[in-house]
């Protein structure tokens, strides 16, 4: 497995490899020991998948608070996503910062995104449908978010907001600076 660091420190590309032949190809996109290897004692307890019928749709940015903090296994299986992971461990010298990639089935990239970060996506291509692995279970009451579309993040989206589709729920969530320090 080809492996990339970022700028910040915990996220990290990975890229499984890709055995093809006439028939078409074979992967293995996960493996325990393997990932225990790259992310330590990471253990996945659920699996998520959704599916986006419009380019330009954008679910996020999520988190879940402590103590249900989730660490995420991104990949896309259908069309192409611009992913994002944002620092959100107050008192991190990259606090506020983001990592970017492109995921996609032709470039076969998984983003790890560990705990302590807000995720989100926007879809490329019509149809695209995103695989994630999650290392806590879903929890209602600490299930929150982080504007999208705050200023002092910066993040370069590559739909207009006005074009942008999205849940109410990403239309309110709170900026960076209204954000209490859940993870500090």
């Amino acid at each position: 497995m080809e492996t990339t660091a970022f700028a910040i420190s915990g996220p990290l590309l990975l890229r499984p490899k890709k055995i093809e032949d006439s028939r078409g190809f074979f992967s293995e996109t996960y493996n325990e020991r393997l990932f225990r290897e790259i992310l330590g004692d990471v253990r996945f307890v659920q699996d998520n998948q959704s599916r986006s019928t419009k380019a330009g749709t954008i679910r996020g940015l999520h988190f879940q608070s402590p103590p249900a903090e989730q660490g995420k296994l991104v990949r896309v299986v259908r069309g192409a996503v611009f992913d994002v992971a944002v620092d959100i461990r107050r008192g991190s010298p990259t606090y506020g910062r983001f990592v970017s990639a492109v995921l996609s089935v032709e470039n076969w990239a998984q983003l790890w995104v560990p705990s302590g970060f807000a995720h989100g996506f926007c879809t490329l291509e019509p149809d695209s449908e995103v695989i994630y692995k999650v290392t806590s279970y879903y929890s209602r009451g600490h299930d929150l978010g982080l504007a999208w579309d705050d200023p002092a993040l910066a993040i370069p989206w590559p739909v207009a907001p006005d074009f942008a589709t999205l849940s109410d729920k990403d239309r309110a969530q709170p900026r960076l600076k209204d954000l209490p320090a859940y993870f500090s």
